[in-house]
């Protein structure tokens, strides 16, 4: 069951603080656009490769439409340790078949020998960013429309797109293009590294991600926080969390919609009080306010 169905929208949203830049709110209306038939989907492209690793990405794209496509780039979670883009490969069909072109991502993971630290994750994603505006053309791709869309870890470096100009510029055929997305969609990911762990297991991963416990490497912590990155200068957020998060507390979420609004940077925040950590890897409850989101930000899809 759809839990945001059982809302009006101004329970879902605080309509006073809707947005920090007053704007029309209209995320109720077309939030299921037709399905798109025919989408053509290309699993395992190349879009990088660092220390010996090929970078991968699957493409959903639908047919060729009058004027380029908004396209939506897809990040999953797994604390930067675990996991691969099969998490996400359900939202990046719906998205394809609502009429975005879809990229979703693997990125390098660290791993118990703190392999690929951090920032290897933001390069990566940064990357695919880059790549995927140099192949606009080819994909039927609008550069100017393009958001990114994570989970957990991924909703971290979803919001890293959002908040900061690229980190890793080495690579010359790629000078002319920008990681920053249009706007972000971030679905329960840490975006304040001040705040402890509740998980354990999620300290020691941080200690090899980062190179050092909080204490002894603070800036690196402060690096991976996303809210310490937000300026006036962001893209548009929506973040989803909910209120029983067993891996990340909602205050991270809190903290960031607060910090945005400072900044006076649209958002959206939609927290539900009884929702765990992975109910929004259902489509079925992050899906609506997705699409009705993108609508608002990146406009009709054909």
């Amino acid at each position: 069951m759809n839990r945001f169905a059982a809302f009006p929208l101004a329970f879902m949203v605080s309509v006073s603080s809707f947005f920090a830049v007053q704007t029309p709110v209209v995320l109720a209306q077309n939030a299921t656009p037709a399905a798109i038939p025919a989408v053509h989907h290309e699993n395992a492209v190349v879009y990088g490769e660092a220390d010996g690793q090929q970078l991968l990405l699957d493409v959903a794209q639908p047919p060729p439409a009058a004027e380029p496509r908004p396209a939506v780039v897809l990040i999953h979670g797994g604390a930067m340790m675990f996991s691969d883009r099969g998490d996400l490969t359900a939202h990046a069909a719906a998205l394809g078949a609502a009429g975005y072109v879809t990229f979703n991502i693997d990125y390098r993971l660290v791993d118990e020998a703190g392999n690929n630290p951090w920032p290897a994750q933001l390069d990566d994603a940064q990357l695919a960013v880059r790549w995927i505006r140099a192949n606009a053309e080819h994909y039927g791709v609008d550069p100017d429309r393009i958001c990114a869309y994570g989970h957990s870890a991924g909703g971290n470096l979803a919001a890293q797109l959002g908040t900061r100009d690229t980190r890793e510029t080495g690579d010359p055929a790629l000078a002319d293009y920008s990681s920053r997305v249009s706007c972000v969609i971030e679905l329960a990911g840490e975006m304040d590294q001040s705040i402890p762990s509740i998980i354990p297991d999620d300290e020691m991963i941080f200690n090899l991600l980062l190179g050092g416990t909080r204490d002894e490497v603070p800036e690196a912590y402060r690096d991976l926080s996303p809210i310490s990155h937000v300026d006036p200068n962001d893209a548009p957020f929506l973040i989803m969390h909910g209120a029983d998060d067993e891996f990340v507390p909602v205050e991270h979420a809190r903290r960031m919609t607060d910090a945005l609004h400072a900044a006076s940077i649209e958002v959206v925040y939609a927290e539900l009080p009884v929702a765990d950590h992975f109910i929004w890897l259902d489509w079925q409850e992050s899906g609506p306010l997705t699409l009705a989101f993108l609508e608002s930000q990146l406009g009709p899809t054909d």
